[in-house]
């Protein structure tokens, strides 16, 4: 079974094969949320509104009412009608007008107002959508709906050695939207795989909101360093809170706690950053080197079988009230261990798809090398590598790892360097490479 990717980033793969008309799309596209036209139809309660724009005239200064609108994702309409009744109450003022667009300014009651709103909450971006209109957007973007076919994984994967029958299991466990476990010795790959499951849904685009509000409160969604987002016009008739965006696929390691998967509440600015599953959500989840998290695997067990089960979870506001939000999301487990070491049959059950990611053969191993040194810029020699092959399995006693290729080249390109010259294959730079390497006398199971 097994593979290693030739260095290839996955932001230029992705850039590649959306280049590539060639490529079967996974599904359609998924309709923009509709803009809406009153305030009525924002979903959000008025008074939250009024003061999120009071807010933004506060720490942003005078604004013209289409800058207002602009900085709220709001209608143009919509903002008129809030602009309305904060002139009432005196909070804002027209201090003139640009080509038919009013310049607003806030008063000095509006600043007192203003200044009392911010201490309770500093969120002052973009309006958020309401609870139930992100349950609905989620739910028609699920990745359970995705149909992944065989053009679409050996894309994904093609810059690996996979075989046939590894790929098909990675296909139909993509075509399940749930949940898989990698699982098997280090070195393997089951990180570089975790990575390219993502790449199935390179053409899918989904809408993310900036935020969502509950019960007055402001969860945060949308970053930069998660979601990335599609360079191309929305439509002009879609809602602009929403951002339009490829999956997202998000990656946490041993530095996975359980304060990681609920809201996270800032103590200064006042609102809530969503949870990792939340960010990840119509996308990819990745958990890497599973079993060796902060939390125990039988928190995260017990944390999410009713997620993993029926594709809801729960968070809680500060208060203690438990928020119902969609769990739709693709779960990668990659572990070194064993799994029936680290977690009970239950949680295993609800994991539809295992694979079991092993050391390679040796005809394998040559074309995991090969490619290597392509993107090395080395020239292949098979008589070297069969005399490494030799080497490591003789001498060395161990497995063909699928890193192997990789951190030889590396550290011969490196060895190169230090001595200026150009990086050569030959047996002298592979026995060097092997020096560093490996640490002679370490035992199979501790070699990296």
């Amino acid at each position: 079974m097994v593979y290693w990717d030739f260095q290839i980033s996955t932001a230029l793969q992705r850039e590649s094969a959306m280049s590539h008309s060639s490529v079967v799309r996974t599904k359609l596209e998924i309709m923009p949320p509709p803009s809406p036209e009153s305030i009525a139809e924002v979903g959000v309660r008025q008074a939250f509104l009024e003061e999120l724009a009071l807010k933004v005239l506060y720490v942003a200064g005078p604004l013209s009412l289409r800058e207002l609108a602009s900085q709220t994702r709001l209608t143009f309409g919509v903002m008129k009608e809030l602009l309305h009744r904060l002139r009432a109450e005196h909070l804002c003022e027209v201090t003139g007008i640009t080509g038919n667009i009013p310049e607003i300014a806030i008063t000095s009651p509006g600043r007192i107002r203003a200044l009392e709103l911010l201490s309770a909450n500093q969120y002052a971006g973009p309006a958020p959508v309401s609870l139930t209109s992100y349950v609905q957007q989620i739910r028609q973007q699920s990745v359970r709906n995705v149909e992944i076919h065989p053009p679409d994984v050996a894309r994904a994967f093609a810059h690996l050695v996979l075989d046939p029958k590894t790929l098909a299991k990675l296909g139909t466990a993509l075509n399940s939207g749930t949940s898989i476990f990698l699982y098997g010795p280090t070195g393997t790959g089951k990180s570089t795989i975790a990575m390219a499951l993502s790449q199935a849904f390179a053409f899918d685009r989904v809408w993310i909101p900036y935020a969502v509000e509950v019960d007055g409160q402001v969860i945060s969604v949308y970053d930069p360093l998660v979601h990335r987002q599609v360079n191309s016009m929305a439509s002009h008739n879609s809602d602009a809170r929403w951002v339009l965006c490829y999956r997202p696929s998000v990656l946490v390691g041993g530095e996975l706690t359980m304060e990681m998967l609920e809201l996270q509440l800032n103590p200064i600015t006042k609102f809530y950053t969503a949870p990792a599953q939340m960010k990840a959500n119509n996308g990819v989840l990745i958990i890497d080197d599973f079993g060796r998290q902060r939390l125990r695997p039988e928190e995260l067990l017990n944390r999410w079988v009713v997620p993993l089960d029926r594709g809801i979870d729960f968070l809680s506001l500060a208060g203690g009230k438990k928020v119902e939000i969609p769990f739709e999301l693709f779960v990668v487990f990659a572990t070194n261990l064993d799994p029936t070491t680290l977690v009970d049959a239950a949680f295993l059950r609800r994991i539809q798809t295992k694979i079991k990611v092993d050391a390679v053969a040796p005809p394998q191993f040559h074309e995991i090398f090969r490619g290597v040194c392509s993107e090395a810029r080395l020239r292949y020699e098979p008589a070297v590598v069969d005399a490494l092959i030799e080497r490591i399995q003789n001498e060395l006693k161990e497995p063909l790892r699928a890193c192997y290729p990789r951190d030889i080249v590396n550290q011969i390109r490196w060895t190169a360097r230090y001595q200026q010259r150009e990086p050569v294959l030959d047996e002298e730079a592979v026995q060097t490479a092997v020096e560093a390497y490996f640490a002679v006398g370490t035992a199979a199971t501790d070699m990296e």
